[in-house]
């Protein structure tokens, strides 16, 4: 995909914009596209100036393919937002999933942002340093969605020509700061989540890219190197909350603490960790 020159000219659809990211692009990025479509299934603020709101299930591609309709690009937010049972992981983060990107193939949407996350790569040790040719070691069901996402995302990019970027998400909280020692590694304020997805919205070309989604975090092990040339450069630092969080002195799970996934890692587990190189 070749972008515009100008934002104005773009259409970008916003899939899940009821949920905390998707709020918070809506903040930041109204405005400054020819139109903004908010998708959700669940009602939605009043649609404003250069706005549309339009309902959507990922599990119903139809619903999809309305909305996909006559856009430049995706950022896709919908699913299941964490760890949870296969029975509600499978219709939304795999299903859903390959019907968002099935659905923007056949309505000829160039570009596809895929909400991914660390946890695709939850299982690698913290004192590695990962970028974005780590090979995936998803931390749950949940990681194990976000990898096919991705894989899907590389295909479609591959076999069909799209332009993909899959965001490895850090730490996003309302409000936006970070709460325990894990997330001053891994956050992402709102500005700099804003700041991501318009670069990627708005970058010239690229065929297929996978980015971490973090601050300028003191303590961040993501390596976003490899990916300079999107133009991502974030402002925020984990680090002015540091003192406040460390004088908690709330110990981590000792199995989270070993690896990048955090409290994912323990979820069920019931193997043991000096196996997991």
């Amino acid at each position: 995909m070749t972008c515009f020159t100008k934002p104005e000219n773009l259409r970008v659809l916003i899939t899940g914009a009821a949920g905390n990211i998707g709020k918070c692009l809506r903040a930041h990025l109204s405005g400054r596209y020819g139109l903004l479509r908010l998708a959700d299934i669940v009602e939605q603020e009043p649609a404003r100036e250069n706005e549309e709101i339009c309902a959507i299930d990922v599990r119903d591609i139809d619903s999809i393919e309305r909305c996909m309709q006559g856009m430049d690009c995706v950022i896709h937010l919908a699913g299941i937002p964490g760890a949870d049972a296969w029975e509600k992981i499978l219709p939304m983060n795999i299903e859903g999933c390959y019907n968002v990107f099935e659905a923007a193939r056949r309505q000829n949407v160039p570009r596809i942002i895929f909400a991914s996350s660390n946890h695709a790569v939850g299982y690698h040790r913290r004192e590695k340093f990962l970028d974005n040719t780590v090979e995936p070691r998803p931390d749950s069901l949940y990681g194990v969605s976000k990898v096919f996402g991705e894989a899907l995302g590389r295909m479609y990019a591959d076999k069909y020509g799209m332009s993909v970027a899959c965001l490895r998400i850090g730490t996003f909280r309302t409000p936006d700061h970070p709460s325990e020692a894990r997330q001053l590694l891994t956050w992402i304020s709102h500005r700099d989540m804003a700041e991501l997805a318009r670069c990627c919205i708005e970058h010239e070309s690229y065929h297929f890219v996978v980015v971490y989604g973090v601050s300028n975090n003191l303590r961040n092990r993501w390596d976003n190197s490899n990916v300079k040339f999107m133009g991502y450069q974030p402002q925020d630092d984990s680090e002015v909350f540091a003192a406040e969080i460390l004088a908690k002195d709330i110990p981590e799970d000792p199995i989270a603490a070993q690896f990048h996934g955090g409290f994912y890692c323990p979820l069920e587990f019931v193997g043991t960790t000096d196996r997991i190189s």
